[in-house]
């Protein structure tokens, strides 16, 4: 089972059909992942604080519509959190969040003991890791589970809610440390790492521990690297794009769902070919571009990659 631990927000979007009215979609970084993962024909179960409000029973009955597991999830007092997302022309979205007091950010070191038996990977990152109270608990929570299973990671970073870079490299350091999979964009090491090339920053991360490490750079594809000097590079899949919104987020799903499929997933991971690393980067670049392709993040079915003949 792929485990993911982390927020579940809903995005606030433009409506493309009328610019007069905005709608309420789920979201939330990790929430993405596990649909993508789970859309793919992954066991997967999301650990996250939902809340009691219309909009936290929205995220729960999309999350369940999608086959995700919420066994581990925790019923919130506080409300949801959700995010004002503008569109712009080529595509790209930017974020105003409203998280103050919110259900997401809260976790205590009792509610994240649930991690469920079957879990062969644990993946976070993103504000659920970045933002205080509840990040310190789930770094702990990672950090408790390295022996049992793989860990998994993807940054996420908004530097408009961290009030400390420092503070957030510093924590993403210790986390990359024990990571065996490392997803980030050439955003995230950019903004973590001002005035180096991000490719740089993503080889030291690689050295750093992980088996595996992968940036992804929109439209100039994605890189991945091992310890022991494999580099493999893909070029974007062409697509006409609508919105990027839940693209990243799809990736890193598609990472996961190759690696249970490949049977690589559970305790340690074992660094993979080139060949391996080239073959997953297709296939999740493949599943990025369809979530571009159309509004909100809406990962592919695995029905759709049949289809296409990329699964």
């Amino acid at each position: 089972m792929i485990v993911v631990c982390g927020e579940a927000l809903v995005d606030i979007v433009p409506n493309l059909d009328d610019p007069t009215r905005y709608l309420a979609s789920p979201g939330g970084s990790p929430a993405n992942t596990a649909i993508a993962a789970a859309r793919l024909g992954s066991s997967v179960s999301l650990m996250a604080r939902l809340s009691r409000d219309r909009l936290g029973r929205l995220l729960r009955a999309h999350l369940a519509a999608n086959g995700v597991d919420l066994s581990a999830a925790v019923t919130a007092a506080e409300p949801s959190s959700a995010a004002l997302v503008d569109l712009r022309e080529d595509g790209g979205a930017g974020y105003r969040f409203l998280v103050d007091g919110t259900a997401d950010w809260q976790w205590t070191d009792d509610e994240l003991r649930g991690v469920p038996e079957a879990a062969t990977v644990l993946h976070a990152g993103s504000l659920g890791l970045a933002l205080p109270p509840g990040g310190a608990a789930i770094e702990r929570l990672l950090s408790s589970a390295r022996e049992r299973c793989t860990i998994s990671l993807d940054p996420n970073v908004r530097p408009e809610l961290v009030p400390d870079l420092d503070d957030l490299r510093t924590t993403m350091e210790r986390c990359v440390a024990i990571a065996d999979v490392v997803k980030a964009s050439a955003d995230d090491l950019a903004c973590l790492y001002p005035g180096r090339q991000p490719v740089e920053s993503a080889t030291a991360w690689s050295a750093a521990g992980p088996a595996l490490v992968v940036m992804t750079d929109g439209a100039r594809g994605a890189v991945g690297l091992t310890p022991q000097g494999v580099r493999a590079s893909v070029g974007s899949v062409a697509a006409v794009v609508v919105d990027t919104i839940g693209a990243g987020d799809t990736f890193a799903g598609a990472v996961l769902d190759w690696l249970a499929r490949a049977g690589r997933l559970g305790g340690r991971l074992a660094p993979p070919s080139e060949d391996e690393v080239a073959d997953l980067l297709r296939f999740a670049s493949a599943c990025a571009a369809i979530t571009c392709s159309r509004p909100g993040a809406d990962p592919p079915w695995r029905a759709e990659l049949v289809a296409t003949g990329t699964s």
